[in-house]
């Protein structure tokens, strides 16, 4: 009998598909983009297991022409990416890599506001377009964070690690969220309405998945909402912010900023027009993306494949109902 399958989506830090090549054989997508559809769909009906990224399509039909297939790893604490109520029905547990990113992504997130309140970007656009030629009181003055009021909508573990570095920046905090208001109050925040959120933060970010409930979350309705000074951060998911609302937003001076490490779509096409704005940041969905964070990513997506080849519960399981069922 042969060694099971196992396809991966894309180059990992090699100590980790070492480490996974011990246990089954292992076949790497080498290409820096991603595989298509088809592909994956060509390849499945062999595999055991499957880790692949949020960048990758898996539905049903996918799940369908893989009859043997024991595990599926998603490298990424989302997994808007993947079919899950299908998996669950099929009886396939879906891996994700939770809880190792939270700080990363929350000093991404505060990195975020920091450039888009100080004006960093458009600072060195100014030195480069040669328009540096005196110390002059009122070029590029941006907004103080210090003091400021932070509204963070979705309060979830990175939610919280950006109110941790809040509190370091004396910041009044409003949260919008399912926690109830003793919870977020330990936390050092103010339980209030979105609607409130909105018209009272200098500061909003972004930190909710995406969920039918929370597409298109931030639109023209809620942007109006917002002060004309305030900032808009998104390290959640790219459509959980209607992008032609915030491009107008924007160009209206109906809110001041805008800080992106997410679109809709990605990649963000060249001509698209938030691309034209100065005070719009863009930045290529790189909020978890430091060295440590990333193997440690890795290491747990592997970690949830091998379990599902050895038929141990997965470590950190999406849909863990499916043991309950057997």
């Amino acid at each position: 009998m042969g060694r099971d399958k196992v396809f991966v989506t894309r180059e990992l830090p090699p100590a980790s598909l070492d480490r996974l090549a011990k246990h089954c054989e292992v076949e790497v997508w080498h290409e820096f983009l991603p595989p298509d559809y088809d592909v994956i769909l060509d390849k499945i009906g062999g595999l055991a297991g499957l880790l692949c990224l949020l960048t990758d399509r898996i539905d049903a039909p996918l799940m369908d022409a893989a009859p043997q297939i024991k595990v599926i790893s998603n490298l990424a604490v989302g997994y808007d990416n993947i079919d899950i109520p299908a998996a669950s029905q099929r009886g396939i547990p879906i891996g994700n890599t939770p809880g190792v990113l939270n700080e990363t992504t929350a000093d991404f997130a505060f990195a975020l506001l920091m450039a888009t309140a100080r004006r960093i970007p458009e600072a060195r656009q100014y030195i480069q377009d040669g328009k540096w030629l005196t110390w002059h009181p009122t070029v590029l003055s941006g907004q103080d964070v210090f003091g400021a009021t932070l509204g963070i909508i979705g309060c979830g573990r990175i939610g919280a690690a950006v109110m941790r570095r809040a509190q370091g920046f004396n910041m009044r905090i409003l949260v919008s969220s399912l926690e109830s208001a003793d919870e977020i109050r330990q936390l050092g925040g103010e339980k209030v309405s979105l609607d409130d959120l909105l018209g009272q933060s200098d500061f909003v970010s972004l930190h909710v998945p995406l969920t039918d409930e929370t597409h298109h979350l931030i639109g023209e309705r809620e942007l109006k909402q917002m002060k004309p000074t305030a900032i808009l951060i998104n390290t959640a998911r790219g459509s959980v912010l209607d992008p032609q609302a915030l491009y107008a937003a924007l160009r209206d001076g109906e809110i001041l900023a805008a800080g992106l490490d997410v679109t809709e779509p990605e990649p963000i096409p060249l001509d698209d027009p938030l691309l034209t704005l100065d005070n719009c940041l863009v930045v290529p969905h790189i909020a978890s993306a430091s060295v440590a964070t990333r193997a440690k990513m890795a290491e747990m997506a592997v970690d949830n494949v091998i379990a599902g080849l050895q038929g141990q519960p997965l470590p950190t399981c999406v849909n863990p109902e499916i043991y309950q069922r057997r």
